[in-house]
């Protein structure tokens, strides 16, 4: 099988791409700009372009499959080839399903938890011995790639993005995987350049649900009222399983979940997290896993990058790292870390870098969402608002939609020195972004947090 990916450097497409040379596909790709770590990845298995750029002529009748990018354009001229020689193009979530439509699909949608919960199903079932085709929107611990698609699996769990799912097909990429088991962790407004309003944007999750296979489960938080009215919504030909929080008690500044057969220590903490351990439960369970197989593999599950990730730690103080940049997020996060260590300062950055969060008639759902840290700080970068061609917004003006004592930056240099200048003894730090605020070497700056 000959595949070619159009703008094969992406983070899921690269990660797709090493997967099906690891199945032994003949892989070859292109693309304008290939970043790290995609260029050293490709390069250690032999898949990075000779050369930056699109090239038609690699576009060959012999090719079986392009698979598209969102990162190219409609005019590309790769794109427009395969067009004209009639060959068969899918966008990455077409080809995740071609490959396993005879399988038992899990897909973990969702405004916020998804990665974790797509994780947590991962790590039970590779803790139970089970095999099964993934993907999911972080590195894991354990797992080489972000993607596996192998001939002998019968299950699939995907990460289910709500996204676009190329630039040719304006469907939301979970409304592409047809799921066995659905989940649905919450639903909170995102990416309105996208669903501009409210109804538009739930009207998704109702469409995902709807394309549950018949018989199939549809899994949601009944804690999340719009989530649960979905459900109410949805189909009548499946199943539907409802969760909440998953009883707990604290000892010691540890989580332990309540379960039948006693206390059981994770090493995650937070309500969400609580849910979503609640929602991977209900998923491994109808793929035929015990409650203490799962129990089990959550007291070694150490979490996804990114997603509440202490990346530094020592004496009672850590540097925590989180993708959260939506206002749900925020909130959820920012009092997570707060009621796990109620007794420490709480420290809490955060930049403004999706088209959303930048969006100034988006900018009100952030109020009090940094709320319960001690010290919030939020950056911005202005010459990120011209790339992304909106309406300027000034620093008063973020102050005043976040409320409260917000500090706020534009200047990633300053809002270093400012997050130095705190004392790191007997405080925590959270830095959430889903960039790098402009390009700040964050182990680095969490390691001169931790000598202040």
């Amino acid at each position: 099988m000959k595949v070619h990916f159009i703008a094969i450097g992406g983070s899921a497409m690269h990660n797709l791409a090493l997967a099906l040379h690891s199945k032994g596909y003949t892989v070859s790709g292109s693309d304008d700009e290939i970043f790290e770590p995609a260029r050293s990845r490709l390069a250690a298995q032999g898949l990075l372009p000779a050369q930056t750029g699109w090239e038609p002529t690699k576009i060959t009748t012999d090719v079986d499959a392009i698979v598209l990018g969102m990162h190219a354009r409609k005019d590309n001229p790769e794109l427009v080839r395969a067009q004209n020689l009639g060959l068969k193009i899918y966008s990455y979530p077409e080809y995740l399903f071609e490959q396993t439509k005879h399988k038992t699909r899990i897909v973990v949608g969702g405004s916020h938890g998804k990665t974790t919960v797509t994780s947590m199903i991962m790590h039970a079932l590779r803790s139970a011995g089970i095999a099964f085709d993934y993907m999911v929107g972080a590195q894991l611990a354990g797992f080489d790639t972000m993607v596996s698609l192998q001939e002998n699996t019968k299950i699939a769990v995907f990460e289910g993005d709500e996204y676009l799912t190329s630039p040719i097909d304006p469907r939301p990429k979970f409304h592409l995987y047809r799921p066995h088991i659905g989940i649905i962790t919450g639903i909170a407004w995102d990416h309105i350049n996208v669903f501009p309003t409210w109804d538009n944007y739930v009207e998704q999750f109702l469409t995902f649900a709807n394309l549950i296979e018949p018989q199939g489960t549809l899994i949601y938080c009944a804690q999340d009222k719009t989530a649960a009215s979905v459900a109410l919504l949805a189909q009548d030909g499946i199943s539907k399983k409802a969760y909440a929080e998953h009883p707990h008690v604290q000892i010691d500044g540890k989580c332990l979940l309540s379960t039948d057969a006693g206390n059981v220590p994770i090493p995650v903490f937070g309500s969400h997290n609580l849910q979503n351990i609640s929602a991977a439960l209900l998923a491994c369970q109808e793929v035929g896993l015990s409650a203490a197989q799962f129990y089990a593999a959550m007291q070694t599950f150490a979490g996804a990058a990114r997603r509440l990730q202490c990346i530094a730690g020592t004496n009672g103080t850590c540097v925590y790292y989180d993708f959260a940049h939506s206002p749900s997020k925020l909130k959820a996060t920012t009092q997570a870390v707060k009621q796990q260590f109620p007794t420490q300062q709480l420290v809490a950055c955060m930049e403004l870098h999706t088209f959303s969060s930048l969006n100034k008639t988006f900018l009100p759902h952030y109020l009090d969402t940094m709320a319960a840290a001690d010290e919030a700080l939020v950056y911005f970068n202005p010459h990120t608002l011209q790339h992304k061609q909106l309406e300027e917004i000034t620093p008063q003006e973020v102050q005043a939609a976040f409320g409260g004592n917000v500090q706020v930056f534009t200047d990633s240099t300053a809002m270093v020195q400012a997050l130095q200048a705190y004392p790191h003894r007997n405080t925590n730090f959270l830095l959430m972004s889903s960039g790098n605020f402009d390009g700040v070497d964050i182990p680095a700056l969490a390691q001169n947090l931790l000598r202040n």
